[in-house]
């Protein structure tokens, strides 16, 4: 077998195409393969399955970047044929190693999802010597074409939650598909709106959604009052106890102006319990001993946490309306304040006793949202962020050309 053989099986590319010459230069780090197919070759059109074999029209040089030969670039040239179809036309064909319209082989565009997953595109510019911007457009191209692929028909469970993706209250909305831990759209702002928008880009029926599950806030609230009108609201555990660390805050800031002992002690309160060393725990158990304010607030904080581990729906109802006296009954100003705001909210609080859910999960996916931000450090437009953080929490399946299924098992 003579080498250009050798590269047109490994290559993968059959009749009536192979691989007819090559030029090798170590000085330029650069290998190039040249592919061409039999001068009475017939192709199929690719706009119409009917017509099976069209004669060639003409013929234009293109090239693309491939996988590199060890540490060589490399690159494939090759004359891409246009049929004359008796439907259609004059059409250009497609070559089985790349997408249309792309300057990149399918391999190497498969190198740049994988890579894109787990490093920065700033990184992986650098890695393949590729401008940032033709990675985006790769991105961009398969990260859409897997969201339109997601069925969403048994979708009920709906999580969602803002974040800021720069200073100057600037946010975008995640919305999250509980069942399956995903997020399936994102939002620019954090209006009502902004749910009316997520309903019409990916035409779902609002009455498919029996759940939402989201933070206390009204112009959310709002959109999904007016666009989800079946859907029960459940306020997340998250949001309900943050607002009592924050009046924890408060009290600490407060006390600790006038005692010594509260010092550096502010995290000791807001941290769950389970997760505390022996040695906080020792200092904590130290400083509940002593007639502290904070530390009332804090049994308010703990007692609170218990109301989500009731199994009963009218016990922790009952539970939670004597927290709530006990509360608003504390002379804590900061706690009594975020009781009365949990109270405005109650309903939502009370449906996780039939509901049962959490937005946990959208909180996980926060998190490797703010790795995806962390990945598209410096991007130019908030597109870029959508499509990483969709590659990164999306959970795409991607699918490939039978090109690359038949000759490398993808």
């Amino acid at each position: 077998m003579d080498e250009l053989s050798l590269f047109t099986l490994a290559l993968g590319v059959s009749k009536p195409w192979k691989v007819v010459d090559l030029k090798f230069s170590k000085e330029e780090g650069r290998l190039d393969l040249r592919l061409d197919f039999a001068k009475d070759a017939k192709f199929p059109c690719p706009s119409c399955p009917e017509t099976k074999e069209a004669d060639v029209h003409d013929t234009k040089d293109r090239m693309w970047r491939h996988l590199n030969f060890f540490q060589y670039e490399t690159y494939l040239h090759a004359r891409v044929p246009r049929i004359r179809c008796g439907t259609c036309g004059v059409k250009q064909v497609d070559v089985p190693w790349a997408r249309s319209g792309s300057g990149f082989t399918l391999l190497f565009e498969l190198l740049i999802l994988s890579l894109s997953r787990e490093m920065s595109v700033a990184a992986v510019s650098e890695l393949t010597s590729e401008h940032a911007n033709r990675l985006w457009r790769i991105l961009k191209h398969y990260v859409e074409r897997a969201r339109r692929a997601v069925d969403l028909s048994g979708f009920h469970q709906l999580g969602i939650d803002e974040f800021a993706i720069r200073k100057g209250h600037v946010y975008m909305t995640s919305f999250g598909d509980l069942e399956t831990s995903r997020v399936i759209f994102l939002g620019e702002g954090r209006k009502k709106g902004v749910v009316k928008a997520f309903l019409v880009s990916r035409g779902i029926d609002p009455d498919q959604i029996d759940v939402v599950c989201c933070d206390m806030w009204d112009p959310c609230l709002n959109g999904i009052g007016k666009f989800l009108k079946k859907a029960m609201v459940v306020f997340d555990r998250f949001h309900v106890m943050n607002q009592i660390n924050t009046a924890i805050e408060l009290v600490h800031r407060e006390e600790q102006r006038n005692n010594e002992a509260l010092r550096k002690s502010r995290f000791l309160w807001l941290k769950n319990p389970k997760n505390l060393t022996s040695q906080q725990e020792a200092r904590l158990a130290a400083l509940k001993r002593l007639d502290l304010r904070t530390a009332r607030a804090y049994q308010i904080k703990l007692a609170l946490a218990r109301f989500w581990e009731i199994a009963d729906p009218a016990e922790a109802m009952s539970y939670l309306k004597r927290w709530y006296f006990w509360t608003t009954h504390s002379w804590l100003l900061p706690v009594i304040q975020a009781a009365r705001t949990i109270k405005r909210y109650w309903q939502g609080v009370i449906n996780f006793l039939d509901a049962r859910v959490t937005n946990g999960m959208v909180e996980g996916l926060n998190s490797k949202i703010k790795t995806a931000m962390k990945r598209a450090y410096g991007f130019k437009q908030v597109g870029y962020l959508r499509t990483i953080i969709y590659l990164v929490a999306g959970r795409l399946t991607f699918s490939y050309p039978h090109y690359m299924e038949e000759n490398y098992n993808y």
